[in-house]
């Protein structure tokens, strides 16, 4: 796997088109959201404190980063690998492992519960996001309140069933 590549693809699993990021090393393939130098956007703005991720483990390295204001007006960064071993936290980061299952995974941050427990404040808003290689991507969405897979929406679904008999 020697060159980078982002691209959308159809899922053989899912039956869906997804994003695919595949890289040599985390650091060279990602996508972030909003991209930088955005002028006097500088800030998703998102203030709902869940951030859910439907993501596919292709055997590589992969991580995730998200970039917070605090109530502290501290901008936080946390970032979940599944190369990190173990739980680091310093004033601006914490480090913690990526547990990803073979194939499709739901992966939830508790945003608000990250902010309190590693910097006894609040999370305020969603600054930025980045996914680094080596993953599919199906969705990545905010959530007031995390719902019941029944509850969703089909398309924030990992798996959409056919109607019931």
């Amino acid at each position: 796997m020697g060159s980078s590549a982002i691209e959308r693809i159809m899922d053989e699993d899912l039956k869906s088109s997804v994003i695919e990021l595949r890289g040599p090393t985390v650091a060279t393939t990602f996508v972030q959201c909003p991209k930088k130098n955005l002028g006097p956007l500088k800030s998703l703005g998102i203030t709902l404190p869940h951030l859910v991720f439907l993501i596919k483990n292709m055997g590589g390295p992969c991580s995730i980063e998200v970039h917070v204001m605090d109530s502290k007006n501290e901008r936080r960064r946390f970032r979940a690998s599944t190369f990190q071993r173990s739980f680091k936290t310093n004033a601006k980061i914490t480090a913690m492992p990526l547990k990803l299952s073979p194939g499709w995974n739901h992966v939830q941050f508790n945003l608000d519960e990250f902010s309190h427990k590693w910097y006894s404040s609040r999370y305020k808003e969603t600054v930025q996001i980045q996914v680094h290689a080596t993953c599919r991507i199906r969705r990545i969405y905010f959530t007031e309140q995390l719902l019941s897979e029944e509850d969703l929406p089909p398309e924030f679904r990992l798996f959409v069933c056919g109607p019931k008999k």
